[in-house]
């Protein structure tokens, strides 16, 4: 291992560390043991869910509880505009555009932030502790200005954290970011099922079913993950002899899930938001409307089954763009066997490309949703389903894969170095 990845490595982890680091570091003027004690009734609910995201930040009530995703919400306002409208959807491609379309998702990061903070604060107003307690120590409206303040600061933090750990880490920042909030979670979850375990309160056959569970559904995310749809490509003899010294890509891949873990957090981002806001609300409708967006139910289960489908179809069409392959490949006097180049090929890869995505936007719905609808069949007092599996595995095999290119292209720059 070279020494410019062993300092990447080193560079991810150290932000991860100062990111869980800054979990342990609470908002001023709150009672942390009257919010953990509420926290050790609802962790198999929307809060759950929430603090299963924020690397348990919430129950804490730490600068960061509200995590990464108001940046994951402004950037998927920001992805729908573009695709909505052209002149932003320009923006985006241009580098300097790009630089704007950047800049306006951090002022939308704070807005949301703001928003989210201040509906927090004034939800905690009247949390109280079994002995009566009050959640917050100081006065109302001074705590909720500190709070907003305290919260925008941490996710400003966190965004320029995961910033850092892409620009000069391995990996994609953001997903690590969500990836070491998820994990930190298991040993407190391993310790839970233990004691059940040792009280009687859950059965050591149940242990072994959610073990099973959790197994088969990395295997099933692997396998997906690691399939694709090869579309053989021939070039002219012309191409062949002038690139008879180089490697020729002879096929394009196409992966049955084209959108990665993209529309996971999408989904898991958008739902979160409306549970953020009216948390705070006493108003029967809005609470009413806050019991149907319960993780629990099989409302809240069947929305992100649906979120999950469309953000795999608009995601995809983002990042597979067929006419570009299609001009490439006429361009390099390349073409698919059987395909007329041009339009007819840009049809056949758009249609290829839609299949795989119909398939891999089911396998993402159904391993969001059925794990964890069957993990609370069987009594689990933890937040711990599908979409936390699935991100975990899937930032894991994205990590490895960009590691495993660090490795490949130091060997490339050894070999070029010394002449051979």
């Amino acid at each position: 291992m070279n020494k410019n990845l062993v300092n990447k490595i080193l560079i991810t982890i150290g932000f991860l560390f100062i990111y869980r680091l800054l979990a342990y570091v609470p908002v001023p003027g709150v009672d942390t043991a009257v919010i953990a004690s509420f926290f050790d009734s609802h962790q198999a609910d929307a809060l759950g869910l929430f603090n299963m995201f924020s690397g348990n930040a919430v129950e804490r009530m730490s600068i960061i509880a509200l995590g990464i995703m108001p940046y994951i919400t402004a950037s998927i306002i920001m992805e729908l505009l573009a695709a909505t409208f052209a002149p932003l959807g320009q923006m985006k491609k241009e580098r300097d555009g790009m630089v704007k379309y950047m800049q306006i998702i951090r002022y939308a990061t704070i807005v949301i932030t703001i928003i989210q903070a201040i509906g927090i604060s004034v939800g905690l107003q009247s949390l109280t502790g079994p002995n009566g307690n009050s959640a917050i120590l100081a006065d109302h409206n001074t705590f909720i200005i500190l709070s907003a303040v305290s919260m925008l600061a941490g996710t400003m933090l966190l965004m320029w954290i995961g910033e850092q750990i892409t620009q000069s880490g391995i990996g994609n920042g953001i997903s690590l970011i969500i990836f070491a909030g998820i994990v930190s979670a298991i040993p407190s979850a391993i310790g839970q099922t233990i004691t059940m375990v040792n009280t009687g309160a859950m059965s050591f056959l149940t242990v072994i079913a959610i073990l099973a569970l959790i197994l088969s559904t990395v295997a099933v995310i692997i396998y997906v993950e690691l399939g694709e749809r090869r579309v053989p490509i021939t070039y002219a003899k012309k191409v062949m002899m002038q690139n008879q010294n180089k490697r020729v890509m002879n096929y394009i891949p196409i992966k049955v899930n084209l959108a990665g873990v993209i529309p996971v957090i999408f989904a898991s981002a958008i739902l979160m938001f409306p549970m953020t806001v009216m948390s705070s609300s006493t108003n029967p409708t809005v609470q009413m409307i806050a019991d149907y967006l319960n993780p629990n139910s099989y409302f809240f289960n069947f929305l992100t089954f649906s979120f999950v489908v469309f953000f795999a179809f608009f995601y995809a069409s983002i990042t597979f763009n067929a006419k570009d392959i299609a001009d490439n490949l006429k361009r390099q006097g390349g073409f698919i066997p059987g395909i007329r180049t041009g339009n007819a090929t840009m049809e056949f890869l758009n249609e290829t490309a839609s299949r795989l995505t119909f398939t891999g936007a089911l396998y993402l719905g159904l391993v969001a949703t059925l794990p964890f609808m069957i993990i609370k069949g069987m009594g689990v007092p933890f937040f711990f389903g599908g979409t936390a599996v699935l991100i975990v595995v899937q930032v894991a095999l994205d990590t490895m894969r960009k590691i495993e290119a660090q490795v490949y292209m130091s060997k490339y720059e050894t070999l070029s170095a010394v002449g051979l």
